[in-house]
């Protein structure tokens, strides 16, 4: 039956076409469906809140406006049951995989940091020496800087040449010969320069300078306009300021519960209301920003000028910005999701979300926009909380390992006087090959006999040898599906560990955190995938779907190629979705 309706109001539609049904192939074995070929959208908005778990939203729901999450739950299908579907959650993981729609055992990003074994150095995920950042001064600072991934990188340079295929920004890119603006934003650069893909440009924030930077990937100089964004030094506007309570504290889920047990207090930021910046001449003051809602609200700014600048969503073709909004992520690690500091957080996140859709729409229109909201993963709740409600929780020591008095028997019993477990970088063991070589030992052997051992240590759930994961011979169950979704023969380690429900580890590099997502759990997994804009009709589904299911999603609205390693499928609602359809 042939339907007539328009997705997406744009200035070059023609009054009155009629749109032919055609026949889409939604999942394997499914019948097939005839729907209407959506018209294309201006701009295409992807938006990932960094360890937003899925429940969030709706928990702290009562107290947000109707322009931010509302306007997604009401306007919007919201998937209310999505899980990644690999065992290493991490940051770069989940954004390459909302980015290519591929498992990380594809992509390569198999964790944020991983043993390179042909150079013998870290690889942190998208360091690249041959493209060097373009502002001076603006590398990372050891000293201060909390993020351990990034620290680890040896040099400034960044590019997105370590994710192994294409995203579905690339695929837009070359569908429409390179006249689609790309772009992507974030505090974090793994954050920016993941969704960005390789055929885009990605921004990121300089915790040294204050300021957004880029690498010479993607310029031979900065554009003019992000020099004068910089010059307008929108994070010196904090100084001497604090990050306050929104409401009245008894207004809030967890009144009367400002600084909970498991609380840290890093570099002087506090563990109770009001948080100070501090001066903008202390070297913490921009990590400071970072660690509140003030990091979501300077990505915002930046994305908003680098619209206007570009003039994205104003041209003839559809144009792609990736924002990454990474607060809710320092705010989970530092307080816990269960904190008064988290709740105040998502309910700023709901402002800066109706600030950014207000603007969205009086420069774009908000039905010339495809607004895709999801998560790179979800995060757990602080062990203190758990236990307060009986639940058995902890923090596992993996820095110990090799003392521990099974592996220390087991490396006399293999003749090894050195380290046998040489790195340790979630969530891979990575042996130290050269010792087992020079031995004469059997590798495969050793991985399992260390697997084993670590079996038996409090906190880890399950320990799996590269060489049983290699052979495929294990038992076809979800926590093995997922350890092979991330496993990576080239990057990944010797010893795939897998902490137990409720456990994990409570620290980056000695700095101690509240909690620490990573793993396959359900409150890791678990994220929200929403599509809105355009004449989407909201609904809420609760059918179990996976957040690589986007990319072949944006894929099927634009007609692209999917990406080349996708194994996500079209969500058949967003397809289908649509107002006035007959």
């Amino acid at each position: 039956m042939t339907k007539r309706f328009t997705l997406f109001n744009t200035t070059h539609s023609i009054m009155g076409i009629t749109v032919i049904a055609v026949t889409l192939f939604l999942i394997s074995g499914c019948s097939k469906n005839e729907h209407s070929i959506p018209s294309k959208p201006k701009l295409i908005l992807q938006i990932t809140v960094d360890q937003l778990r899925g429940d969030l939203p709706d928990r702290y729901l009562e107290n947000m406006g109707e322009g931010g999450f509302r306007y997604l739950m009401k306007n919007g299908i919201w998937y209310a049951n999505a899980h990644y579907g690999h065992t290493n959650t991490e940051t770069v993981v989940g954004h390459t995989v909302l980015a290519t729609g591929a498992d990380p055992a594809v992509n390569g990003m198999i964790s944020n940091v991983w043993f390179d074994r042909d150079t013998g150095k870290l690889a942190y995920n998208i360091e690249d020496n041959r493209y060097h950042i373009l502002t001076t001064g603006a590398d990372i600072d050891e000293s201060t800087e909390i993020d351990t991934s990034q620290i680890l990188a040896s040099t400034d340079g960044r590019s997105p040449s370590n994710i192994l295929v294409t995203t579905f920004s690339d695929e837009l890119a070359m569908f429409t010969n390179g006249r689609s603006k790309i772009y992507g934003v974030s505090v974090k650069d793994r954050g920016a320069v993941t969704l960005a893909g390789h055929a885009g440009k990605a921004f990121w924030f300089s915790k040294s300078s204050g300021g957004f930077i880029t690498s010479s990937y993607y310029y031979d100089k900065n554009p003019q306009w992000l020099d004068s964004w910089n010059a307008l030094e929108k994070a010196r506007e904090y100084e001497g300021k604090s990050w306050e309570l929104l409401f009245n504290e008894y207004e809030y889920l967890f009144n009367g519960e400002d600084n909970r047990p498991g609380e840290v207090d890093i570099s002087g930021f506090g563990t109770v209301f009001p948080h100070s910046y501090g001066s903008a001449d202390n070297p913490n003051f921009n990590n400071h920003l970072t660690f509140s809602p003030a990091g979501d609200e300077l990505t915002l700014d930046f994305a908003k000028y680098l619209m206007e600048s570009e003039k994205m969503g104003l041209g003839d073709t559809t144009d792609y910005l990736s924002i990454s909004f990474s607060s809710t992520d320092y705010v989970g690690h530092i307080f816990g999701n269960s904190s008064l500091e988290q709740e105040d957080n998502i309910l700023r996140l709901d402002r800066t979300l109706a600030n950014l859709f207000s603007f969205v729409d009086e420069k774009v229109g908000l039905d010339n926009t495809l607004i895709v909201l999801s998560a790179d993963h979800g995060g757990p709740e602080n062990p203190d909380y758990w236990n307060s409600f009986g639940i058995e929780s902890g923090y596992v020591s993996p820095d110990e390992w090799d003392r521990e008095p099974s592996i220390t028997a087991l490396k006399e019993q293999f003749g090894i006087g050195e380290e046998l477990i040489q790195e340790f970088f979630p969530p891979y063991i990575y042996l130290n090959r050269e010792v087992i070589e020079a031995m004469g030992l059997d590798l495969g052997e050793v991985e399992q006999a260390v697997a084993d051992e670590l079996m038996g240590i409090k906190g880890v759930a399950l320990a799996i040898s590269s060489n049983a994961l290699k052979e495929n011979r294990l038992p076809d169950v979800p926590l093995i599906r997922s350890a092979l979704r991330n496993y990576n023969p080239k990057r990944s380690g010797d010893v795939l560990i897998l902490f137990q429900p409720q456990y994990f580890i409570n620290h980056f590099d000695g700095e101690p955190v509240s909690c620490n997502h990573g793993g396959p759990w359900r409150y890791d997994s678990f994220v929200p995938v929403v599509f809105a804009g355009g004449r989407i009709t909201g609904q809420r589904v609760y059918r179990e779907v996976e957040p690589l299911d986007v990319a072949p999603t944006l894929a099927a609205i634009m007609r692209t190629k999917p990406p080349s390693g996708s194994r996500g499928l079209p969500l058949e609602e967003v397809i289908q979705g649509v107002k006035n359809s007959e």
